[in-house]
């Protein structure tokens, strides 16, 4: 079981503790990055980005290169389309960790650095949007899907 905020990790990038959005209104999940530039590598197109992990804070700015997986058409908040490189990495959050994929944007007037959409998301959390940081009032005894699957079977056997 997932709320809406988070602190997720994104190792791959060296980020820590990074305010993350759960946000079941996007399909694709989305780092704010700023200083977007293209270049190839022996036919393989990649990706430099700047990175501001602290919200409100432009001063701590980490520099990333990687493999951009596609140039992707999202639309915007304001219901505009974008065309915006994808970059997969692995993320941690919640004690999980498993591999998203990312379009870079630049989300100055956000809030969230991060904002984690349902493919990231599918078969791996239920969401209560009702609850925010649930893993900090829950602590470790949370269940993982599977579990809580598992855990209704067993419930409904006894009944």
């Amino acid at each position: 079981m997932v709320d809406w905020r988070k602190r997720a990790n994104l190792p791959q990038l060296q980020v820590d503790r990074v305010k993350t959005k759960v946000d079941t209104g996007n399909i694709t999940s989305a780092l704010r990055a700023s200083d977007i530039e293209y270049f190839s590598d022996s036919a393989q197109l990649i990706v430099r980005f700047k990175i501001h992990p602290l919200q409100w804070n432009a001063s701590l700015t980490l520099q990333a290169t990687g493999p951009a997986l596609e140039q992707r058409s999202v639309r915007n908040s304001g219901g505009q389309a974008q065309v915006r490189p994808v970059i997969r990495i692995p993320i941690l959050c919640d004690q999980q960790r498993w591999e998203i994929d990312l379009t870079l944007t630049n989300r100055d007037r956000m809030s969230f650095r991060i904002l984690l959409g349902r493919e990231a998301m599918r078969h791996r959390f239920l969401m209560n949007p009702a609850a925010s940081s649930l893993m900090r009032m829950l602590g470790n005894s949370a269940l993982r899907l599977d579990e809580l699957d598992e855990s209704r079977a067993c419930h409904q056997l006894e009944r």
